[in-house]
């Protein structure tokens, strides 16, 4: 997607994205068991799809939840039980980025996102 090997070119190009094509940053590698169902390496993240966090500090690295929000604007998605501690000792959530996550489990409440994979599914084969 970005033609450019500099890092900075590449952060300002995902940064100044337009909405179509931001939604596609917003990907996550799919489970062994997923990935032979629908026969694809990833998907987009949506709210209510069941996660693993793979990426980052002990303290969420292996945590699985579901996903409560997504935040296309920073690329990061909220996790039900990811949280840092405030310093008066509230817990706040903490957006975690959605390529250091793998999905678990999908949302099927949309029959046009499965009817999607499915078809990716048939045009690899």
């Amino acid at each position: 997607m970005v033609k450019s090997s500099k890092a900075r070119t590449q952060r300002k190009a995902q940064a100044n994205a337009p909405v179509h094509k931001r939604r596609k940053m917003l990907s996550a590698h799919l489970s062994a068991e997923m990935r032979d169902e629908y026969g694809v390496r990833s998907a987009r993240v949506c709210k209510g799809d069941t996660v693993t966090v793979m990426r980052g500090d002990e303290s969420i690295r292996g945590n699985e939840g579901k996903v409560l929000e997504v935040f296309t604007k920073t690329g990061r998605v909220s996790v039900e039980g990811v949280t840092s501690e405030q310093a008066d000792g509230t817990a706040v959530i903490r957006p975690v980025h959605a390529s250091n996550l793998m999905i678990t489990k999908l949302n099927t409440e949309d029959p046009w996102r499965v009817d999607a994979l499915k078809n990716r599914k048939e045009d690899r084969q």
